[in-house]
């Protein structure tokens, strides 16, 4: 029971920070491979915070969700006037950047020993170390997150964004600063990865870079893509299948080193056969092929 409620913890996690990803990709359009670093900014400034300044919970997650959508924000800033091919590479360069710094500012992150001994959850005082409470509390977090984009895809603000991933020039036509617009939704990515780096860096009370690489993008990414890009509920299909579906591979007796690279090799095979026979994904309303 202990191993499926910690399955269920990670796709709570990972579907969060999916929803954040696919706030850019799926409603504004812009595919963005730099995820795991916003995801990475939120964890190690929750850690910091929680063991240099002994901050509560509450405080740590508004921290992270700053930090991260900060960080989201200057990415969006500076690569934005790019084409998308190029937009694309800029943000591989940003996730690259931010796993270095991530790797070797030593007297900061502790560089690539990482950092451990991080508080478990609490709420009100009272630290939460149940399983079963951190997994509900983590399951919770992740549908108030859906509600909230839910919410904010079908307001105004959302047709806008769908405008823009539609047809830009048009959407300027109407007025619209299509730049801010898109600067925005980056840092509502940027702080929905910060809400699931704080919630992972509790939830296994040790962080180090590995955790944050390309790799890390990339699989958060098909995780959008998998589910359906455009859809609210997309990222939580894609959560699922990603992040239980692999996980059969550890009853098949494989070595941990060879069903790692399976997994991989999984997800690979995955994305590939979704693109050709249903580009819009399980539950998606956007098709990444136009």
């Amino acid at each position: 029971m202990t191993y499926l409620l910690h399955i269920l913890s990670l796709i709570g996690i990972f579907s969060i920070c999916a929803a954040g990803a696919n706030i850019v990709t799926g409603y504004a359009g812009l595919v963005s491979i730099a995820q795991a670093a916003f995801f990475g900014v939120g964890a190690y400034t929750t850690a910091l915070v929680a063991i240099d300044l002994n901050a509560p919970f509450p405080f740590g997650l508004v921290a992270a969700m700053t930090t991260a959508a900060v960080a989201a924000m200057l990415l969006a800033a500076l690569s934005l006037r790019l084409g998308h091919d190029y937009f694309v590479i800029a943000t591989i360069g940003f996730q690259l950047i931010v796993w270095s710094v991530l790797n070797n500012w030593q007297s900061v992150t502790r560089g690539a020993f990482g950092i451990p001994g991080i508080p478990p959850l609490s709420l009100m005082g009272f630290a939460i170390r149940s399983q079963w409470a951190v997994t509900l509390l983590i399951l919770v977090s992740a549908a108030a997150v859906f509600w909230v984009c839910h919410r904010l895809v079908n307001s105004p603000y959302g047709r806008v964004l769908k405008s823009i991933r539609e047809d830009e020039p048009f959407a300027q036509t109407l007025g619209k600063n299509t730049l801010s617009f898109k600067i925005s939704a980056f840092a509502v990515c940027g702080a929905l990865a910060g809400v699931a780096g704080c919630l992972y860096a509790h939830f296994s009370a040790f962080i180090d870079p590995t955790s944050f690489t390309i790799s890390e993008s990339v699989f958060i990414l098909s995780i959008v893509i998998i589910g359906g890009a455009g859809n609210v509920w997309g990222p939580a299909a894609g959560a699922v299948v990603l992040v239980a579906l692999p996980e059969i591979l550890r009853f098949v007796g494989l070595p941990s080193v060879v069903a790692a690279n399976v997994r991989q090799i999984l997800y690979g095979t995955l994305l590939l056969v979704m693109l050709m026979v249903r580009p819009r994904g399980l539950i998606g309303k956007y098709n990444l092929g136009r």
